[in-house]
């Protein structure tokens, strides 16, 4: 195993997947052979240093075309001729971002015939710098039987998040109470993930608040809190319809009373004896 160390503070290549072999029967690996694929070590900014080697034991010549992804690879050709039985070695640089975050990459050098045949090489870098945990629930809401949330890293590490929920009803009575548990996802730096919370058996009328927790590793730690209401507004539309019909009854009989007639007192020139004059 070789190490070479480059002019610069804090930067190594260390050299450390049998050769990927195409189906044409040429195949592409790191140069110097017996690694499995290239490994990179640097701060933000370093620009490493190695080689891909392309063997064609075959009869023939092969061109391929070289390219990186993943990471930033420049290659100093990417076409390369290789004669019957010989090996072209391609030296290239990877270069670590200026704004990258400590933590572990991966990329591929892919080597493409014309018959599109591939053979491709793994690339891990990894980015050095001091390691820092940040953590924050964000847009908690809730809708109807969920609750739902995002979860963002904001730290230079990945993370795997534990989450705790907890709900108070509007005399402080809980309504949800769940310990800590570990979520179904990894966290990039950088990055936020859209989840929700199943809620059965929400309350029908409450007023709620609700909290979230999240934890992870090396002391990372938010919460985020919410109010919510809960009304039935199957029964709330039902009992202002019934109040409404009542009401108008009520008017309709009052306006049918005042269309009635009204007798007339008699006349004083008249007895009220049941006979005529």
């Amino acid at each position: 195993m070789a190490l070479w160390v480059l002019g610069l503070a804090g930067t190594v290549l260390l050299l450390v997947a049998p050769r990927a072999a195409a189906a044409g029967g040429w195949s592409a690996g790191p140069g110097g052979g017996g690694r499995p694929s290239f490994y990179a070590e640097g701060v933000p900014g370093a620009v490493l240093q190695d080689t891909v080697s392309v063997t064609n034991p075959g009869r023939h010549p092969v061109t391929v075309r070289l390219t990186g992804t993943g990471v930033p690879v420049t290659l100093a050709e990417r076409s390369v001729r290789v004669p019957a039985r010989t090996r072209a070695d391609v030296p290239f640089t990877v270069t670590v971002p200026a704004d990258a975050a400590p933590g572990d990459r991966s990329g591929t050098l892919v080597a493409r015939d014309a018959d599109g045949r591939t053979a491709a090489v793994r690339i891990r870098l990894r980015v050095g710098g001091p390691a820092l945990t940040a953590l924050t629930v964000e847009h908690l809401a809730v809708h109807g039987d969920r609750i739902t949330y995002e979860l963002v890293n904001r730290g230079t590490t990945t993370l795997v998040p534990k989450l705790a929920v907890h709900a108070d009803g509007i005399f402080g009575r809980v309504l949800v109470d769940r310990a800590p548990r570990t979520l179904p996802v990894r966290l990039a730096p950088g990055t936020r993930t859209e989840l929700s919370e199943p809620w059965p058996g929400r309350p029908a009328l409450d007023a709620v608040h609700v909290r979230l927790t999240a934890t992870a590793a090396d002391g990372a730690h938010a919460t985020a809190s919410t109010r919510a209401h809960f009304v039935p507004w199957g029964a709330v539309a039902g009992t202002t319809a019934a109040l409404t019909a009542a009401a108008a009854a009520t008017v309709v009989r009052l306006r049918g009373r005042r269309a009635e007639p009204v007798a007339e007192p008699p006349s004083p020139d008249v007895e009220l004896t049941g006979a005529a004059r």
